[in-house]
């Protein structure tokens, strides 16, 4: 699985993508978004499908640089919007994440194929 995830962020032609953040010339923290369209709108928008953040680098703005990376590169892309999902107990998470954007009413649903 991480294989191919890492194949993905390498490959020009997939449509994941990924910034990593550094500290002290290592690697502490990696997020995944690609490009979605919105098609009620007719704009594209950007889907941050993950962040992490190595436990021992917590604390020191990775995160939140990592969001505001994405979210840039979405200005220059000219996306209508930055989106993703987290769990409703990701307190630390979401503490950063109610600063930097505004929770929706929507809920998420998963269906198997």
């Amino acid at each position: 699985m991480h294989d191919r995830v890492w194949g993905w962020l390498h490959d020009p032609a997939h449509e994941v993508e990924g910034f990593v953040a550094e500290r002290g010339g290592a690697l502490v923290g990696l997020t995944h978004f690609r490009a979605f369209a919105r098609p009620l709108s007719a704009t594209t928008g950007g889907f941050l499908d993950d962040l992490f953040v190595d436990p021992e680098a917590r604390g020191c703005g990775a995160a939140e640089a990592l969001v505001r990376a994405v979210a840039e590169e979405g200005r220059q892309r000219g996306w209508s919007v930055i989106r993703w999902i987290t769990a409703k107990d990701n307190a630390r998470a979401r503490s950063l994440y109610d600063r930097l954007a505004r929770a929706t009413p929507w809920v998420t649903y998963d269906l198997a194929p």
